[in-house]
């Protein structure tokens, strides 16, 4: 409108184009997110927006990356971008540090294992590993032992520890049972048995053993015989067991000679002899024996003579021989005292 000093007024029309070229202010702010037990998390416009304006009004806020996943642990740029209600766009850069907590999940196998002839075995993780996990993946498992010996027979407790790629650990326990099903190699040697005066003998495990061995060297040894007697005189066939600490046996047999080499003990007695009419006499064992014996038995008594004539009137040496049954023999001598008492007729 137009209007001059005495009141005089025209008009016309104009076209103002309004325009707003101000920018929004794009403000960030670093955030932190956990990944979830599946290795994923996300975020929202609102976790980055740090009090982001315009001198009109936004219209639009919105950020380049929503979802991370394992392969986003660390630190990540993400752009903030802030739209106003007529067209200006402004961006502002955040960090977002994605962290794996969770740990591994560990999962155990309880598992059986046999020492070989040397007494050792072994197991390996994938023996222990019952199919542990880990959403952003594992770097390592380990177990406490590996190895095992005869100490470890029987239950013994095995730790599995898991490792993820971003350091988190679990741990889980194995039953790893250790079992010796080796039997002991027995050896044997034959032995000799010498019957003393008691007509007794005897062995012990360490007279048959030749060297037995076993895997975890210890072990107990038995035999099916140890003590003799006059009645097992000759070859005998005794069984040497060898038992280990597991149970296990095995056995062998040896011969075991038993011999009799004790001499019997001949005992005699003198005797005095009466000649009859006919000029005749004689003694048997039993008139000269005193008693003799053996640590067996005795088989056969005889005299170095039986019988008498007035040609051995007076003292005659006479022998007696004591043979036992495994042949030994022993002699004692006695004075036999022939008398002619008979007057002549």
């Amino acid at each position: 409108y137009a209007e001059d000093a005495s009141g005089n007024i025209d008009s016309c029309t104009a076209m103002i184009t309004v325009e707003d070229n101000e920018l929004p202010t794009a403000i960030c702010q670093s955030f932190t997110v956990q990944l979830d037990a599946n290795g994923a998390a996300s975020i929202t416009e609102v976790d980055i927006d740090n009090g982001s304006s315009d001198n009109c009004a936004i219209d639009t806020i919105y950020i380049s990356q929503y979802d991370f996943t394992c392969a986003n642990v660390g630190a990540n740029n993400v752009t903030l971008t802030v739209e106003d209600v007529n067209g200006n766009t402004s961006t502002c850069i955040a960090v977002v540090t994605v962290e794996d907590n969770v740990s591994p999940v560990a999962l155990c196998n309880d598992t059986t294992i046999y020492l070989d002839a040397n007494g050792t075995s072994s197991v390996t993780v994938s023996d222990v590993d019952g199919g542990s996990s880990d959403s952003c993946g594992i770097a390592n498992m380990s177990i406490s032992q590996e190895v095992f010996n005869c100490n470890d027979l029987g239950a013994n407790t095995v730790v599995l520890t898991v490792e993820d790629n971003n350091g988190n650990t679990s741990t889980c326990n194995s039953t790893v049972t250790v079992l010796d099903t080796l039997a002991p190699i027995v050896a044997c040697q034959n032995v000799t048995v010498q019957l003393d005066a008691n007509g007794v003998g005897s062995i012990t495990t360490g007279d048959v053993d030749n060297g037995t061995t076993d895997n975890c060297s210890l072990f107990t040894l038995s035999l099916s015989q140890t003590l003799f007697a006059c009645t097992d005189t000759g070859m005998n066939v005794v069984t040497l067991y060898a038992e280990d600490a597991s149970g296990n046996i095995d056995s062998c047999t040896a011969m075991i000679t038993v011999e009799d080499n004790e001499l019997p003990t001949a005992i005699c007695q003198s005797l005095s002899l009466q000649l009859d009419a006919n000029g005749l006499a004689s003694i048997t064992t039993a008139d000269i024996d005193n008693g003799s014996s053996d640590n067996c038995s005795i088989d056969t008594l005889y005299l170095s003579q039986y019988d008498f004539t007035c040609a051995n009137t007076g003292a005659n040496n006479v022998t007696l021989t004591v043979v036992d049954v495994n042949g030994n023999m022993s002699t004692c001598a006695s004075v036999v005292t022939v008398e002619d008492n008979v007057s002549p007729v």
